[in-house]
């Protein structure tokens, strides 16, 4: 058996040895020349998976080691009989920890107190769900915006969309959709950006696209924190330099979550070729005892991870990708001892 393989894809040489030969290369470089004789084909999203990739290959089963969507056409996948697993909700927790840390450091910094602040959170899913959670165990209050979940499920507490987006922080958390009942594409767009005041510290840690960026580049916000662009890595300027945190698409890039894209995707590639799984895998990562000994929230969280440092290394935006793929290490809150309290939820 013949594997690509994004070569940004954790440990994928030892999660996925045992499968066959691998081929590995930068997501971008992955062309239809080098999938042509392969069996499996793994990327993150960086490569876009449709019928010009892989029509006239031998791939049958595609694993996206990503949450993001928006780089697959899973309606071509399925017309021409390819499995296709994407890692849904594996770097739920980064993500989640990204948000509550910029709002503990912009609480310090702008001395405000967050538990008085109203937290409006767009796309109530992986992410939305665990950064509510913690949100709730802060004391911050949280409203809830998820149309298509309240479509099916009797979800009394969500609010409608102009109500979340007058929230004190908003944090868009939405995959990126262009069609469908709700689609997400330019949600926040010059119908409902009024909603937006000079006093509003606004995220977007979902997907560029999600929010209108020609309209967001010309509206006085309080704060502004954005880890997704349209057009990354030519991202926009005006919005990156009047950014409090501008980061490159790496909210979620955790160690854990790099490895979890990978085991789970791993564990979909056994169920579909029959292969018994290593159980030693999901081991993998085992940093040790981490301590942090500080006394106060801030402190604590910036030593566990300072995401300035993100801002700092894309300065200069020819940085954006080589950075993204050579990501410092980072692991989740759940690895650290503390001396002060982390907003930690088993959800």
């Amino acid at each position: 058996m013949k594997l690509v393989i994004d070569d940004a894809c954790y440990a994928y040489d030892t999660i996925f040895g045992d499968f066959g030969e691998i081929c590995s290369l930068p997501g971008r470089s992955i062309d239809k020349a080098v999938v042509k004789e392969a069996d499996v084909l793994i990327v993150r999203s960086r490569t876009k998976v449709n019928q010009a990739l892989l029509e006239g290959s031998k791939v049958k089963f595609v694993g996206s080691t990503v949450a993001g969507l928006d780089h697959v056409d899973q309606d071509y996948l399925q017309d021409n009989d390819i499995t296709f697993f994407s890692a849904q909700g594996c770097n739920s927790m980064a993500v989640a920890e990204f948000v509550i840390t910029a709002i503990v450091n912009l609480a310090d910094e702008l001395d405000f107190d967050y538990t008085k602040k109203t937290l409006g959170i767009i796309g109530v899913g992986n992410v939305g769900s665990r950064l509510a959670a913690k949100a709730e165990l802060m004391g911050i209050k949280t409203l809830l915006n998820d149309p298509p979940r309240a479509d099916t499920e009797n979800l009394p507490h969500f609010v409608d969309l102009d109500s979340a987006l007058s929230a004190d922080m908003v944090t868009f958390h939405t995959p990126l959709t262009f069609d469908g009942q709700h689609p997400s594409y330019r949600l926040l767009n010059e119908v409902n950006f009024h909603n937006i005041s000079e006093k509003t510290i606004l995220f977007n840690a979902a997907r560029g696209g999600v929010i209108k960026e020609k309209i967001w580049e010309k509206t006085q916000t309080m704060v502004n924190i954005i880890d997704c662009w349209e057009n990354e890595p030519n991202i926009n300027q005006n919005l990156q330099e009047n950014a409090y945190w501008a980061t490159p698409h790496i909210a979620g890039h955790s160690v854990d979550a790099k490895f979890m894209g990978s085991f789970m995707v791993y564990e979909a590639l056994c169920d579909f070729t029959g292969h018994k799984q290593d159980k030693s895998i999901v081991n993998l990562i085992n940093p040790g005892v981490l301590e942090v000994k500080k006394d106060n929230l801030k402190d604590t969280l910036n030593e566990i991870y300072d995401f300035k440092q993100d801002t700092l290394a894309i300065k200069n935006i020819g940085n954006f990708e080589d950075y993204r793929r050579n990501y410092p290490i980072r692991y989740e809150w759940p690895h650290y001892n503390s001396q002060t309290a982390l907003p930690i939820v088993n959800n």
